[in-house]
């Protein structure tokens, strides 16, 4: 120990310090002339020893006039204000002590003194603390940590006055691809060194993207990125103030966990901290505070494993959910579990982990049943699927001889209407009149694809029904001469869905930058392809494979088959035949 102490520790108590502040007496700015700050030959303090070995009082004699502040720095990486403070050097070493008056015309009055420490607060190097951060003195290599990308708010941003991430916590592997994954952090207790190894990428908030460290910027979630940066040498310190420790990094360059918030000060609140798991917080650059949760590099947590078992009852269309094989690491207890059965009806939930959840369809279709285990540490989450065959003898079948809103960007939406290989959002609408008067509308765009087209889908187990109703409308607005088409196809058959697509019915823009009505009648269209070897039809309304129960996407393109440069246009309003099991543009 001596010999670590003698050669590394200098180094170290520079980095490490616990601050007491003792009656600082900051001065108060009306009381004070306007002045000009001391010289160094004019300034006066005097340094006496503390309560015990480690700690010294130090006292400001350089008479006042017109000083707006007085600042100390203690050369071990702590600082205070006031006239009478205290300072901790819990290591041996050598350190520059400076007292700096400030005048408010500007001005500095710059003095240092140097203090030999002979002393080591062994008690101090046994804290518990320390040595969960870095292994302690033993651990030469220290102690490594990474971001835990499998917990639920690893990043997270809340209050500054919080004390978790109420506003935002980032899920499971949500940044993957930031640069945040692959670092490592390694705090040693020799020379207290802190090792940031990012393998060339860092995350870093976009307020902070303008520093010269960082090149090449990467978007990532629209906002914040990753970008090229090469850490430098680093050291950390711990301090404790009002019972609550905090980790300071101290660098030429920023040091951060994972994802660079612009810690004021450098400075990480400790809220949680175990042989496994270090999760701290920092005031960013933007006032809030910023959470980050590491666990040990290595670590592999316990976890609680299962089965789902899903089994049919005796019952009519009813299914019975249940877990086996269930094992539970010690430590760590089950709450029960939840089931979705993917119907739209609602969650099904116990607090018994052996029992078993049964449910009733209605509708016969392929609905996705999603079950969470709620563990003690995390809520662990299996998806599987039902296939009812048959509608329930109870089930009336609602049918409706007229169209059906599936969505006007207002009232009325029965799916989202997403984008594939193209940008589709909501906009105001360009040109509030009739026939469209709505102030929110679909924007499409899409630029060097061919056939990049909006779609709406419709949940598990529903389907269009054509055979008395065949036609579909919408909304449409842009240039005179665009082709808009609108195509039905069944996404059972996965990326092989095309083969099932109607043939294409297109609608031509006649005017520029109007509203107009786009109508596309299905009555005589076939289906398919007969070279496939699989379903074909040459009339999707009478064919009663084709006609009921099959179709459930809606795809829209605009200027199909042009890839070249960018295509784009706005619609609304889009409707047609009723949808079994719904009664409205709604689900219900």
């Amino acid at each position: 120990m001596k010999n670590i102490i003698k050669s590394g520790f200098g180094i170290a108590l520079a980095m490490l310090m616990m601050l007491v502040a003792c009656d600082p007496n900051e001065f108060d700015k009306s009381e004070l002339n306007i002045g000009t700050a001391p010289t160094a030959e004019e300034m006066n303090f005097t340094v006496t020893q503390g309560e015990d070995a480690f700690h010294y009082n130090f006292e400001n004699l350089t008479p006042l006039s017109g000083i707006q502040t007085v600042k100390w720095d203690f050369g071990n990486g702590s600082s205070a204000e006031g006239n009478q403070v205290t300072a901790y050097y819990p290591l041996p070493g050598s350190y520059e002590v400076t007292l700096t008056i400030a005048a408010s015309d500007g001005s500095e009055g710059v003095k240092t003194t140097t203090i030999e420490h002979t002393e080591t607060d062994y008690a101090f190097l046994d804290s518990p603390v320390l040595t969960m951060i870095s292994g302690g003195a033993s651990a030469a290599e220290g102690k490594t940590w990474v971001v835990d990308s499998l917990e639920s708010g690893h990043f997270g941003i809340g209050p500054a006055g919080g004390d978790w991430p109420e506003w935002w916590a980032a899920s499971p592997l949500q940044k993957t691809g930031a640069g945040a994954y692959d670092d490592e952090f390694t705090f040693k207790l020799v020379d207290f060194v802190f090792d940031y190894v990012n393998n060339g990428t860092s995350y870093v908030k976009d307020l902070l993207l303008d520093d010269p460290n960082y090149s090449n910027p990467v978007e990532v979630d629209g906002t914040d990125a990753r970008v090229n940066y090469t850490p430098a040498a680093a050291n950390w310190s711990l301090t404790e103030r009002d019972g609550v420790n905090y980790i300071v990094l101290s660098s030429e360059k920023p040091s951060f966990f994972g994802f660079n918030y612009g810690a004021v000060n450098n400075e990480f609140r400790i809220d949680e901290i175990t042989d496994t798991k270090l999760a701290v917080s920092c005031i960013g650059a933007d006032g809030n505070r910023w959470y980050n949760t590491m666990v040990l590099k290595g670590y592999v947590k316990p976890t609680v494993t299962f089965t789902v078992d899903v089994q049919t009852t005796g019952t009519e269309n009813t299914w019975a959910v249940s877990l086996t094989d269930l094992v539970i690491p010690d430590g760590l207890f089950v709450n029960g579990f939840s089931v979705d059965f993917g119907d739209g009806g609602a969650l099904v939930e116990t607090d018994d982990a052996n029992a078993s959840i049964e449910y009733t369809y209605m509708r016969k279709g392929t609905y996705p049943v999603t079950v969470t285990v709620k563990a003690s540490n995390e809520d662990l989450v299996s998806t599987s699927s039902i296939t009812v065959d048959n509608h329930h003898s109870t089930y009336v079948p609602f049918l409706l001889d007229q169209m059906v809103m599936y969505v006007d960007n207002s009232d009325f939406e029965l799916a989202p209407v997403l984008g594939q290989d193209c940008a589709v959002n909501v906009v105001d609408n360009p040109n509030r009149i009739y026939p469209n008067r709505g102030a929110s509308v679909f924007h499409y765009f899409k630029e060097n694809q061919q056939w990049a087209n909006a779609y709406m889908q419709l949940p598990a187990g529903h389907r269009f029904d054509i055979s008395s109703i065949s036609t579909f409308k919408m909304m449409v607005y842009g240039k005179a001469g665009q082709q808009v088409l609108l195509k039905l196809e069944n996404t059972d058959k996965g990326g092989n869905a095309w083969q099932t697509g109607t043939y294409d019915l297109i609608y031509t823009i006649q005017e520029d930058d109007t509203w107009e009505v786009a109508e596309y009648d299905f009555a005589g269209v076939g289906a398919g392809f007969d070279w496939t070897g699989d379903q074909f039809t040459s009339d999707v309304t009478t064919d009663d494979r084709f006609s009921s129960d099959f179709y459930n996407v809606i795809r829209i393109m605009v200027n199909p088959g042009n890839g070249d440069g960018a295509h784009e246009f706005y619609f609304d309003d889009l409707s047609g035949p009723h949808v079994e099991g719904v009664k409205s543009g709604k689900l219900n």
